[in-house]
This record gives C-alpha cells, structure tokens and sequence, in this order.
C-alpha cells in the first residue's frame, strides 16, 4: 500500500483503533460541527492548550462528563441545545360561549398551529398539540353511485335522497352540502361491447338505457336538496359485460377535481355506492390501456374523457390523493361485497408515498394476473394492502339501498369520532413519534399514539409529539413538514431548522498563522486545514509526506518502536492511538505515557485516591504509596486519651503499629498484663452479679458498660486461650470472700464480663506465690490461673 496513502487515512481519523469507544470518539471528529453532529451526549472542548502532546484533534471530541475529567473546563465547552418557538398559538374555537356562526376558516380544531424547531443531532424536541372536536362543523358530501344496470332499484331510492339526507344531517349541521356523481366503466373492450347498437343501448331490447360512460359529475356540491332531487330523478342506469366496476377512476376524478366538484376546506365525506368489486391497476391492459394513472383532474363538461387512455389507478396512489384532499370514504356496499371492503378500513392510516403506490401495483398484478377466480384474487390483494388504507367506514347497503341514509349518518358518527394524526414525508434523517392522551386517562405509544376514538363533540385530546434529527442534510437548509388530523383541513406547520456548527465558528480566524502559517482556519480552539494540508496544526502537505526522512523524529531513541508502537507518526510528530474505553489515554511526545497501566489497589487504580499520569500514579491530598493506598489521616488512629496510638505506638497509613510491646489492639490501649484492670472493675462486677459492694445504689447508671455472663462454677470461666485479651481476676468483697471473674475486650470493641456464682474462702495471703498483693502477676493455689492483680 502506498505510504502516503496511509499516512493520510491516519490522519483522516480512519485507523481501526479509532472505531472504539462512544459515538462520540468513534466519530473522529475533526471539528466542532462534525462533533456536535455525532450524538446528543457529544460536546467539544475549546481551549487552544487542552490536548496533551501527542493527542488528536479528535480527542477534543467527546462526551461532556469524559471531556471535563480530562481537564477541560465547562465554560471551554461547546454544547449547543435544541429549542422550541411556538409561532402561531390561536386558540380552540368554543361555540358555547358565543353561539355566533363562524365561517370555516374561522374554526380552530388544533392547537398550536405553527412551531419552529432548532435541531440538534440525536436529541428530541418535544410538543403538545391539542385537538378539540367543534360544535356545528360544516360538511361537504358527495355521493358516488354505481349506475351499472343491477343498480336499477337503487336508483329509484336514491332520487329522493337530497332533501331527506339534508333534513338529517341538519340535526349534525346548520351548513350542509351534497353533490352527486356516476361511474359505470371504461369504454373500451372488452369491459364494455362496442358494437354500434350496445354503444348506444348497453342493456337487452326491452330495456332503455343510458350510453356507457366511465364518470360523470351530475352535481357539484350545493346545499340546495331539491336540486339533488331533480337532476337525480333524470339519471338512467347504463350497463358493461364483465362484474367489476370502474370505481377507483370515478373515486380519483372525485377527489383531484376540486374546483369542479366544489370541495370546501371543510369535513370532505364521499358515499361510494356499488353493489359489485372493482377494477384496479394492471386491469387495464386486458383493454390495451398501460399508462399508469397520473392522478390528476381529467373532467371536461363534467364528464371523465381520460378513461381510454390512462389505466385504473392502484389502491396506495388512491389512498394518498384521498389523504392529500381530506377526504373521508364512506363505503355503502352490499352484504355480498361487504367483508371485501371492511378489510379496506380496518387498519388506520399509515402514510405513503410514490413509491409505495409503485411497488402495491406490482404487488396487485403479482396476485391478479392469471387468476381464475376475479373475487379471490381482489380479496387477497386487499388483505395484502390493507395497511395502506386511509380514515373510512364501510356500511351494509339493503339490497335497494333503501337504508342509505342511516347508513351514511352511522359512518359519519363512526368517522367524526376518531381522531387520528398523520403527517407529511419527513427530511431525511428526522424522525417522529407520537404519544396519545385520550379520553378517561389513556395514553397510547407507537401507531396507537397517532389516533384517539370516541371523541364528542367538545371533547379536547392532547398528543405529545417528539421530532428527532439525525445528522444534518446535505444542503443545511431549513426544511418544513406538517401534521394533520386525518380528514380534517386545519394542519400545524413545523419549520426544522438543523444545528450544523458550534457558535464558534462563527468567529474562526482564516488563515490563522497557529495554523502553520496560515494554512488553515483556528475554530474552536483547533485548525480546520485548508484543502491538501494535513495535520494537528495543518503542517503538511498532502503531497509532501514522507516517512523516511520523518520517523527517526517519532523514537526515543534508535532501539525503540516508532511511537512507542503506540500511535502513528505524522509529518514527523506521533499521534496516539486510542483505546477501546474513552477514558484510557496514550500520550507524550512518543505516546510512551498512559493513565491506565499504574499500581492498584482492592483492584483500583491508583487506589482510587489519585490519578495516573505517564504511568506513575499522583496521589490526591492526603494519600501517598505508588498505589496511593497509604492514608495520611490520623482520626482512625486516636485513642479514647485523644492521644495517637495511645502513645504507645506510630500511626501507618491510617493503622496503629504500637511499639511498645506489652500493648495491644487497633489503638494500643489493651494490656493484658497490666496491673489495675481487676481492682478497676471489681466494684461494678460485684454490684451486678451479687448486688453488693460500694456502687451498689449506683451500679445501673456506672456498670452497664459490659455484658454480664453467670458461671456456677470458677472452673467453668474461659481459660487463657479461649479469646484474645482476656484477663482473669480474684477480688475479695465485703465479706473477705473471693470471687472470681473475667474480663475480656473483643474485636468489636464491647466488653463482656464472665463471674463465678461459688465464692471462695476468706483471704489468705499465704497461698499466694511470685509476689504480694499489688506486685503483679500471680497464680492461685486453688485453681492454678494466672490472676491479675486484685
């Protein structure tokens, strides 16, 4: 490989030990914007003298915690935070305070209605929308019917539909439109015939029927009934050859042409009346037809003149022009067909795009093309695209459509009641999630987050909306996307603007001499090299480098690795690797220093009172040793004298070496062998275990400070060796009587107390041996232990 080639992909941060530790290190920043850009947690530190001589620019990169152990002061650090303004904040329309009629486009149904976001990589911005159902909300209904010939009776019910839906839907609605419109199929073989007699008449001789038609718009919207009525009561039924209809194109002419139909910014409803299935993409090439459907407006004198020319459109690009128009489908269907388009509605919208319609057409043809049974290939199709269906509700029509009305009131309730969130295509590298806070407490995450269902007329819902950036976009600039209650026109605008740099950019010197001689801009406390130039400061030329003149500047001395095989040498200075865990560090001028390979101590490095430096651990106050595990505090050293070790030893590291060897314990304050611990103690052993002596009237409140154990029998009191400390005492009482007992201080520190219930004989000196009383140790004639002095 050639060794320029390296070097310069070493210097591009691209060795593999740099793919190691968070994502803020194994980003290899080498700027404060590509930093920040990394991770929510990343900051970049900007004092000129933070890095250590052999580090790289990128170690500036890092999480803030790790950046300031390292020593970089939280002011020198660049940590910019996202924000949210709200713009636009009218509030929700209450028409029980007032009761005066508002135009549509005075109605607020969602709150706020427009945001700015301030992005920074990885991290949410947050925000409550607020969506509130108002009282007497226009409607605009159009009314779509098969008039293929087995819609015959149907017909006859729907002429009186107008003044009979207006009446009901008043009840809704002080403003109501509705229109009408027809579809029967492409006129083309072989959906229809086309011989002269059947272009005219379709139906058999007896029979007088309309010429074949693909759609016609018979009313635009009006919110005169009796006009419905009128123009209605003219229509005649048509007929084609094959069971399904040319439904989808009648549904996208309807939908696309707003101007003709005279849709409002208004709750769009649109009835689709059939009492068969339908055709779809790929269908029309059985006619010669293979240009997809372009979705857009093809009426002229209200009628559908493109149907020849362009195929049916696909299910996913009808659902997205349907979205796109806020239009909510009604189906009003015949039992028959019924479970066909109830799989249609029954999951809620999810957004689509271009390239979704795209690949369902081809999903489409995949099942349909060579299909024997038509019903079982639409059935299947469906249930494959069923997810891409938008807000609608499918209804049972009676087999004469004779229950059209409370079927369309019933969906409309069913519709008006949910509410579900969508919102448009995302830049990339954002994304968006929703928590729903419904009725009666109920929250919902995920998909269910986007919707809320049995929503009344003044209830209020509150989504919480989260808008994630990862990265920046190619071009920097700001990107706008909306939100929308599906069905509704009133949409929340968000404008996304990307934090791409750190503040200090904004004030980088160009062709800063600290970037040798001006070959690079000092930003943020580093050099960002001018193109070609590579380097901690810029000092090399692409071109330029070479290692044979340069490596014997990266060794200690001739005997040793380059770098300490530590780092990599460029232009002539090492430049450390890096660790796996972003808190170890190689450094120096030939990377031979670390901080992770000094003594331990209880498995810590440095004892965890010090840091290491260049393998050498600095102890922090009040340590010292190479471990610094030796304390040089004294307070667990004092006595109860107040006196360290008791005077009687030398405090080590925080422990008590006593030097006088008769003394004993954490403090040097046991003696076993001392005189006085028996005639100490006695008092306050004789007033406990027989009631008796000089502190008898004061014992509970001076000897309680041993716990007390009754022994029948001297014999029977602990001997020498069955604890530490332990020392054994004859006592006479009043009464010249001996008793024994002994007195022991535990590892714990409590004392415990052990007596002999037995008295012994009245005094007697001579059956003492080694000493008078007073002398020290001796030894009892009776029993043969070593007694302290009494």
């Amino acid at each position: 490989m050639d060794v320029r080639l390296l070097l310069i992909s070493v210097l591009l941060g691209l060795s593999r030990a740099q793919l190691d530790g968070n994502e803020c290190t194994k980003a290899s920043a080498q700027s404060c914007g590509e930093c920040i850009q990394a991770g929510e947690k990343c900051g970049w530190c900007t004092d000129e003298d933070f890095l250590k001589q052999g580090e790289q620019k990128s170690t500036r990169c890092d999480e803030i915690e790790a950046l300031i152990k390292k020593g970089c002061s939280k002011a020198s650090i660049e940590d910019p935070r996202g924000t949210v303004t709200v713009n636009k904040n009218q509030s929700l329309t209450d028409r029980t305070k007032d009761g005066v009629k508002l135009k549509p486009d005075q109605i607020t149904q969602i709150q706020p209605q427009k945001l700015t976001l301030d992005l920074r990589s990885g991290e949410a911005q947050t925000f409550n929308l607020t969506f509130k159902r108002a009282e007497d909300y226009p409607i605009d209904l159009y009314y779509l019917m098969d008039l293929s010939y087995s819609m015959k009776d149907d017909l006859e019910n729907v002429k009186n539909l107008g003044t009979d839906l207006m009446f009901e839907m008043q009840k809704i609605t002080s403003d109501f439109r509705i229109g009408f419109g027809s579809f029967v199929e492409k006129t083309v073989m072989p959906y229809i015939s086309t011989t002269p007699a059947k272009l005219l008449n379709p139906c058999t001789s007896d029979q007088n029927c309309t010429s074949p038609f693909s759609y016609k718009n018979v009313l635009s919207l009006t919110a005169d009934g009796s006009q419905f009525n009128n123009l209605v009561s003219k229509q005649q039924i048509s007929g084609n050859l094959d069971s399904p209809e040319g439904g989808f194109d009648a549904i996208m002419q309807v939908t696309v042409c707003a101007n003709q139909i005279g849709w409002r910014n208004v709750t769009r409803l649109l009835v689709f009346s059939t009492d068969a299935g339908f055709h779809f993409a790929g269908d029309g090439k059985l006619g010669g037809i293979v240009l997809p459907n372009d979705g857009k407006c093809h009426l002229q004198e209200n009628m559908y003149t493109m149907s020849h020319y362009y195929d049916y459109p696909s299910i996913a690009h009808l659902v997205q022009k349907l979205s796109e128009n806020n239009i909510q489908t009604i189906f009003a269907v015949t039992e028959e067909f019924q479970p066909v388009y109830q799989v249609i509605k029954q999951t809620s919208f999810v957004s689509t795009s271009i390239g979704k319609s795209d690949s369902v057409t081809l999903l489409e043809i995949k099942y349909c093309m060579g299909k024997n049974a038509w019903t079982n290939c639409f059935y299947l199709c469906l249930q494959e695209l069923k997810n891409l269906i938008p807000k609608s509700a499918v209804g049972t029509l009676s087999s004469d459509s004779g229950n059209v009305i409370k079927l369309i009131i019933d969906a409309y309730n069913s519709l008006s009641s949910e509410i579900i969130l969508e919102n448009s295509r995302l830049p990339e590298g954002v994304s968006i999630s929703y928590i729903s806070h419904c009725k009666n407490g109920v929250s919902e995450k995920g998909e269910n987050g986007r919707k809320c269902s049995n929503i009344s007329i003044g209830d209020q819902v509150t989504f919480e909306v989260a808008v994630t950036a990862k990265g920046c976009p190619s071009n920097g600039k700001s990107e706008t996307i909306k939100i929308k209650p599906l069905g509704f026109t009133e949409e929340v605008e968000i404008v996304l603007n990307f934090i791409c740099e750190c503040e200090c950019h904004e004030d980088g010197i160009p062709n800063s001499p600290a970037c040798h001689f001006g070959n690079g801009t000092l930003e943020c406390g580093a050099c960002r090299c001018n193109e070609g130039r590579i380097g901690r400061v810029c000092e090399c030329s692409k071109d330029e480098v070479r290692t044979e003149d340069l490596d014997a500047n990266c060794r200690m001395d001739n005997g040793t690795d380059i770098c300490s095989n530590n780092g990599d040498c460029v232009c002539g200075t090492c430049e450390c690797k890096k660790r796996d865990n972003p808190e170890e560090r190689y450094s120096g001028k030939f990377c031979e220093c670390d901080n992770f390979n000094c003594d331990r101590s209880n498995n810590k490095l440095c004892g965890g009172h010090g840091r290491c430096e260049c393998r050498k651990c600095i102890c922090d106050a009040n340590y010292k040793g190479s471990a610094c595990d030796c304390s040089l505090d004294t307070s667990t050293c004092l006595a109860s004298n107040k006196q360290i070790c008791n005077g009687r030893g030398i405090c080590e590291c925080g422990v008590c070496k006593c030097t006088d060897s008769k003394f004993q314990g954490s403090t040097c304050e046991i003696c076993p062998t001392c005189p006085g611990v028996c005639t100490e103690h006695k008092d306050c052993v004789q007033c406990r275990a027989f009631g008796t002596g000089d502190k008898k009237d004061t014992c509970e409140k001076e000897c309680s400070y041993f716990s007390l154990i009754i022994k029948k029998k001297k014999e029977e009191l602990p001997q020498p060796n069955d604890q530490p400390y332990i020392n054994h005492c004859k006592e006479r009482d009043a009464n010249d009587c001996w008793f024994f007992f002994t007195y022991a201080t535990k590892n714990d520190g409590t004392v415990e107390v052990h007596v002999a219930e037995e008295l012994g004989q009245k005094r007697d000196d001579r059956k003492l041996l080694g000493g008078e009383r007073g002398a020290g140790s001796a030894k009892d004639l009776e029993t043969g232990i070593e007694l302290g002095s009494p």
